[in-house]
């Protein structure tokens, strides 16, 4: 009989920073990880525990599989319900947000006239899906552009004047795609006043809180009455990939009848008429192929790890931003540039700071060579400095986004300052010797 084992006692609090990251991250010791917001990373505590899940996995596997699972699954849908402010049997887990997002919006049925809005900025899988949609079913995209910096205010009139434009060409918005924090450039999005929006005019709404859950607030969120709200949990509360939770209120549960890809708990109309609806729901999400499910066993640990040695949820959000905005600030200020932010200042409220390099578009020469220039500034830092800067060249400037977190202290900051200077001088070298 499988009995698992009491979880050990904690670390001791670690002080955040350099320290954290050398006591409890795997990283290597040369290495500079500034890009957690693309696949996060999790604590040693974390990988000991998953490992000994594993394990368990492989000694007993049907015991573990028919037996613990179920009652682990149900002890980590509790964890993370609370987080979002929502009930239990209202959040289900699943490996990532493309899968979540594929699930809401291939369960819609959809007629000719429907139309699903997002933003340019939407994530790429997530617009790719959409175009999917738009060869198999009835259903049409339509984007609304957006150039940052913007104001918050500028960006809900937006979304108004296209819900407006579509119903004047006598089509329906079926729904609005939004998210919490936009991966790039990596800003705060107004997505509660969306939802007031989306609730004002009729739409459904399913938010990509991808850059969601351990990284701003959630609490709230079911109270703002999402349609469906999609949150990686292994990017910023640090559990294994891939781990992802998807939420379905209530109220919309009726409307997920199947799993993608299709689960073995899938009921035809016919047989699951009779059955509690919540139920149907739980449990189609209980055994979605066969994969590594310990990641979503994970999310326990991950919190007590940020409660017991880093002083819980706040204190982590809080550090997060802080260290994103001040190294943000440090470098435009080493580097003589800027930091991405608009007027009212509602950008920089998360984890993110996008910093301008010195190096101008003239210098560039055509928009092509400048997002090769940007290419390159990006692989040169993976391969030559051991490190990653994710550069891009957008809006007619190149910049950087770089994520705060826990590990991270102002030093790492100064060190990425002077290390794109030196490669902003290298490209403008490059392109010389091209003759640009």
């Amino acid at each position: 009989m499988l009995i698992l084992a009491e979880r050990q006692l904690g670390p001791e609090p670690t002080p955040f920073g350099r320290e954290m990251r050398l006591r409890h991250f795997d990283f290597a010791s040369s290495y500079r990880p500034f890009n957690h917001g693309s696949f996060g990373t999790f604590p040693k505590a974390v990988r000991q525990y998953q490992q000994f899940l594993q394990q368990q996995a492989q000694e007993r596997p049907d015991t573990f599989r028919r037996i613990a699972y179920p009652e682990l699954l149900r002890e980590a849908r509790g964890a993370v319900a609370p987080l979002l402010g929502a009930h239990v049997d209202e959040v289900v887990l699943v490996p990532n947000a493309s899968t979540a997002f594929n699930t809401v919006v291939r369960n819609l049925v959809y007629e000719d006239g429907d139309v699903i809005l997002y933003f340019s900025t939407v994530y790429s899988s997530f617009l790719r899906t959409i175009q999917s949609l738009e060869e198999t079913t009835a259903v049409q995209g339509h984007s609304i552009s957006l150039v940052y910096p913007i104001e918050d205010d500028e960006v809900l009139n937006l979304f108004e004047k296209a819900i407006i434009d579509v119903q004047t060409q006598g089509k329906r918005v079926k729904l609005a795609s939004f998210d919490t924090v936009l991966t790039f450039p990596g800003v705060r999005f107004p997505w509660e006043r969306m939802l007031a929006k989306c609730r004002e005019f009729g739409v459904m709404s399913c938010v990509d809180g991808a850059h969601g859950i351990g990284h701003i607030s959630l609490y709230h969120m079911a109270g703002l009455g999402p349609d469906f709200f999609i949150s990686n949990c292994y990017k910023w509360i640090m559990v294994p990939q891939g781990c992802s939770a998807l939420y379905v209120p209530f109220r919309n549960q009726h409307l997920i009848k199947t799993t993608f890809p299709t689960s073995e708990d899938f009921l035809p109309e016919r047989e699951r008429r009779g059955m509690p609806v919540t139920d149907y729901f739980v449990n189609l999400f209980n055994r979605v192929g066969t994969i590594d499910f310990t990641p979503y066993l994970c999310i326990s640990e991950a919190l007590r790890f940020r409660s017991e040695v880093c002083g819980g949820e706040e204190q982590v959000r809080e550090y997060g931003s802080r260290i994103a905005r001040e190294g943000g600030m440090l470098m435009a200020q080493i580097m003589g540039t800027e930091v991405l932010e608009n007027k009212t200042k509602t950008l920089c409220r998360c984890c993110f700071t996008n910093v301008r390099l010195p190096l101008t578009s003239e210098e560039a020469g055509c928009p092509q060579e400048a997002v090769a220039t940007a290419n390159w500034i990006s692989e040169k830092s993976i391969i030559e400095y051991d490190s990653y800067l994710p550069t891009r060249y957008y809006n007619g400037a190149f910049w950087t986004r770089l994520s705060g977190q826990i590990y991270l202290e102002h030093a790492d900051f100064e060190w990425a300052a002077h290390t794109l200077i030196e490669l902003c001088n290298r490209a403008r070298q490059e392109l010389a010797l091209r003759g640009v």
